[in-house]
């Protein structure tokens, strides 16, 4: 029996990794209340996608094999790649177990899938002279010397808790497992996919090959969507809306905004790096690539409210 669709209407939904909490049993619960906010997206007859953070999740792998080989267990060093398969993984298994059960609860005709999702980047891009999101274990600064010295690696020192290997995070060109995605969202199925961003893959010799390097997620999310040619881009975030001003007496909530105006905001120093630049950021790249659509940010809870106008901040070409 085929799956019901959303009419040809569709969103893709950007959830932070931190979201999903520090530990396998911790995101397990908090999955929960992420099924609730998808599913009543489906409900309101979406075709729906779901892209994913993974730092906290892809950190812990990352570290626990670190930590392993350093203390003599017989464990291979473990790449940041393979770590973020990992993470791709385990994080889908839960959200789609958690959305499966919601469907089922409201008899809504619905599967999910997770793809395991690679992202083509450039190795000329700028970012791969200046690598900057550490990943992994604190080393001592002879141990990381000498990891350098084996791998070629780059460390950096990290505010006086050790030495931490860094990675590029280049811009996303290309999601390769595109055209599966939505044919699985043409189809009717709820798909979760990009996590972390994809697993970050250079074009060589007609096919793939990883690179150590962290995507952003949000940035990905804007590629997966303009190229689906979504209705919307939805980013999850911890707020309700945008703010300008943020922390002071004169803090003020954006209810909508154009390109222009969030450029403006950017050139203002109104966002923080690292918090809702990259965020509006994405958004704008997504309807500089298809500006039919629209972007909004709002928080988990209150996604499918500010799908009504009740709340959230909406950014249009």
């Amino acid at each position: 029996m085929p799956y019901e669709t959303g009419n040809g209407r569709k969103l893709v939904i950007a959830l932070g990794g931190n979201a999903l909490g520090n530990t396998p049993a911790e995101q397990l619960e908090l999955v929960k209340v992420t099924a609730r906010s998808v599913v009543d997206l489906v409900e309101e007859k979406y075709d729906v996608i779901v892209a994913h953070g993974n730092g906290p999740q892809v950190g812990m792998i990352k570290a626990a094999f670190d930590f392993s080989e350093q203390n003599g267990a017989n464990v291979p060093e473990m790449p940041l790649m393979e770590c973020g398969a990992m993470s791709q993984g385990y994080i889908g298994y839960h959200l789609q177990q958690a959305v499966l059960c919601q469907v089922k609860t409201r008899n809504i005709m619905k599967s999910a899938a997770t793809i395991i999702t690679q992202t083509v980047v450039d190795l000329n891009d700028p970012a791969f002279q200046k690598p900057t999101k550490p990943i992994g274990s604190f080393l001592t600064e002879e141990a990381a010397m000498a990891k350098a010295d084996e791998t070629g690696y780059s460390f950096v020192e990290d505010a006086g808790r050790g030495w931490r290997q860094v990675v590029p995070s280049p811009k996303p060109l290309r999601i390769v497992e595109f055209d599966v995605v939505n044919d699985l969202v043409e189809a009717g199925y709820i798909v979760i996919c990009t996590g972390g961003g994809g697993l970050p893959v250079i074009e060589k010799d007609g096919g793939y090959v990883g690179v150590p390097a962290v995507i952003d997620k949000d940035r990905s999310s804007a590629k997966l969507a303009a190229d689906a040619e979504a209705d919307m881009l939805i980013i999850l975030t911890a707020v309700d809306r945008v703010c300008i001003n943020f922390g002071t007496p004169q803090q003020e909530e954006i209810v909508s905004m154009t390109i222009d105006e969030a450029k403006g905001f950017i050139d203002e120093g109104q966002f923080a790096p690292g918090s809702m630049l990259p965020k509006v950021e994405a958004c704008i790249d997504y309807l500089e690539s298809y500006p039919s659509g629209k972007a909004l940010i709002t928080s988990l809870e209150k996604a499918a409210a500010a799908l009504r106008g009740e709340t959230g901040t909406i950014i249009t070409a």
